[in-house]
């Protein structure tokens, strides 16, 4: 495996495996997470020093692939564990990151804190959001990432995360074949079926990263500190399809957990 000594432990990929995520420390370093977030500042119109400014809870940047962005996703730490979770020549290379969801410290509603998954597949001339598809084989995403360009304690609107909920949408997938369900249909039950599960907050310093399966249920919450917290959300996606049925030894953790789900 390339990377060897970067691989993930197996405590990790079991983490991964069972609860949906695994935090990576240090996967970025903190000057590029600086350097990052200069970038996005500039992109906000917004103050760094200037809280009246920050007018709004949520401003959305789009893909940003400045040189700063393609160095911290390809660290040798994040490269070895993509690598550890999805396999070796079975993921695509980013070259960007985004979208970025910056949240700043306000008593308003954001209005987009609602609990989901991201859709992966269906999009192409959709523009209705809601109309984009996931399925059981994850067709089109192999990861969900959270990098923090910032601090990101308590306070700082972390993202939600539903431990083991990754689970729960397999089993709610799996009868619906290659076609999968839409977002609107996938929300329509508000994730009822994993709202008795724990949740775990995305939390950490900046160059923080975690990976998390791409059924894993997460949500926003409103800012209540006082720093606005810079995030990127984007996918990893595959190279190859996923088989999840696969029995030949070479399952990935991503296509194990969906297995261990519907056994």
């Amino acid at each position: 495996m390339p990377h060897r000594q970067f691989a993930l432990s197996g405590a990790q990929i079991d983490q991964f495996v069972h609860e949906g995520y695994v935090r990576i420390d240090d996967a970025f370093p903190r000057d590029l997470a600086d350097a990052c977030r200069a970038i996005l500042w500039a992109a906000t119109g917004c103050s760094p020093d200037d809280p009246s400014t920050w007018t709004k809870p949520v401003i959305r940047i789009g893909d940003q692939a400045h040189p700063p962005f393609r160095a911290a996703v390809n660290t040798t730490k994040l490269l070895a564990a993509f690598d550890s979770l999805v396999g070796v020549d079975r993921w695509l290379p980013r070259a960007s990151l985004g979208t970025f969801p910056i949240r700043f410290p306000s008593p308003d509603e954001p209005g987009d804190c609602g609990w989901h998954i991201d859709a992966s597949f269906g999009w192409e001339n959709e523009p209705d959001f809601f109309a984009w598809r996931a399925n059981v084989a994850s067709k089109g995403r192999a990861l969900l990432m959270l990098f923090l360009f910032s601090d990101v304690g308590d306070d700082d609107a972390p993202t939600r995360l539903r431990i083991g909920s990754h689970a729960e949408i397999a089993r709610r997938l799996a009868p619906h074949g290659e076609g999968g369900l839409t977002l609107r249909e996938l929300v329509s039950t508000d994730f009822r079926e994993s709202a008795h599960l724990p949740e775990a907050l995305a939390t950490g310093p900046a160059g923080t990263v975690y990976l998390c399966h791409p059924f894993l249920v997460h949500a926003g919450q409103p800012h209540r500190g006082r720093v606005p917290r810079f995030l990127a959300q984007p996918p990893l996606l595959p190279r190859v399809p996923f088989e999840p049925t696969r029995t030949d030894g070479n399952d990935s953790p991503v296509e194990r957990a969906i297995r261990l789900a519907l056994d």
